[in-house]
Formats: structure tokens, sequence, C-alpha cells
């Protein structure tokens, strides 16, 4: 991230390998974690890999998807119009890393999925069921997966870190209680697709120069 920061400008293949090479990364990461866990004992279940079919969880899942993708598409927006050093950051990132693209954005798209996916099995699935085996509490296990969500994001900042850790709380605390990720997995998905085609058509813009050769302003996504 430092080193596409400290470009001026990124070329759509340098995009594409970036989109490629962390979609391969986040997959090897959770088959060998899943691996890891399945010969430990874990079971599906307290993985939070239970089948949803409760009418109650897809109710959530679904008002929850679009809820958040309401309010984040209007932070964004509201963002846009403001001289913040955070808006003035995400705007740097927009112009750099946001698709611009078709193809970009395809891949882009299966980049979003792919995080919604393997992220929350890691940190919601996974790391919240290896610490309730360690005998923590719920609301341990729950907040210490949120701080290493939010360490893993430090990339976009101390205030970009804490703000995931927070949402990584509210995510812990949904599969907690409902015994499954599949919530948070559409939810943290349809958040990285909104953050995408709200922060190109905002931001970059507004940054950018010319586009690259068949992009459709504003019509693009973007993994936070």
């Amino acid at each position: 991230m430092r080193r596409f920061m400290a470009q001026p400008e990124v070329s759509g293949r340098e995009r594409i390998r970036l989109y490629f090479s962390t979609i391969l990364f986040q997959w090897t990461m959770a088959v060998i974690v899943a691996w890891r866990a399945f010969e430990r004992g874990l079971t599906p279940s307290q993985l939070g890999l239970s089948v949803v079919r409760a009418p109650s969880v897809l109710l959530l899942t679904v008002v929850g998807a679009t809820l958040i993708a309401g309010a984040h598409w209007m932070n964004l927006r509201r963002m846009a119009g403001s001289n913040h050093p955070a808006a003035e950051k995400l705007r740097a990132m927009a112009t750099r890393l946001f698709p611009r693209s078709a193809a970009e954005t395809a891949l882009f798209t299966i980049l979003a999925i792919t995080a919604g996916i393997c992220e929350e099995f890691i940190f919601r699935g996974f790391e919240i069921a290896a610490l309730l085996r360690a005998g923590l509490a719920a609301w341990g296990a729950v907040l210490l997966s949120s701080l290493m969500f939010g360490a893993a994001h430090l990339y976009q900042g101390k205030g970009g870190s804490a703000g995931t850790g927070i949402l990584g709380a509210l995510f812990g605390s949904v599969r907690i209680t409902y015994h499954s990720i599949f919530p948070v997995v559409i939810w943290h998905a349809v958040l990285d697709i909104v953050a995408g085609i709200a922060g190109a058509k905002y931001f970059a813009p507004q940054a950018d120069g010319p586009r690259d050769l068949g992009s459709k302003s504003g019509q693009v996504g973007q993994f936070l």
C-alpha cells in the first residue's frame, strides 16, 4: 500500500495484478486456516459455517445489507465535499486503487466477494471459535478478534483501523448471537463493493485526470 500510494499514477495492469494477488492470497490463507481448524477438531458449526434456513436470519441479512449499503454510500457522498484529512486520504486512494475499466470492475467484484468470505471465515469464524475453545468468554473473543481485524487494516491509517475494529465488534456480536457467519459475509462484501462504487464516483473523478481506456465514470467497485 505504501508503494502504491507513493506513485503519482497506477496503471490498470498494476491494479489488476494487485486484485489478483490479493484474491489468491486470501483464498490460500482461508484454505490453510480451514485445514488446520478441522485437523484440530473444530466443527463447521463451531466455525460459524452452519447452513442458515431461519427466516429471521435471512431477513436480518437483507435488511442489514441494505442499511449498510445506504449508510456507507451517504457517508462517502458527505465526505466527498469535505477537506478533512480522512477525505483527502480516501481521494488519494481512489485515484490509484479504484477500478476504472470493465475488466478491473469485474475482477474487483470477485475480490470484494473473496474478502467477504475469507476474512469473515478467518476473523469471525476461526478466530472466535479458537478463542472460545481457549476459554475466553464470548465478549472477550469478540473483542480480541476485532482488535486483530482492526490491526489487519492498519494500511487505512489509525482512524480507518479503529473504525474497522468497531465494525468487527458488531460483526462478531452477530456471529455469536446467530452462530453463523452468513450475515456478516454478505454485509462485508456489500460494504466493500459500495465503497468502491461510491468512492470512484465521488472521489476519483475529482482528483484524477483522464481515465483508463474503456472506463465508465463512476460505475466501479472497490475493496477497503
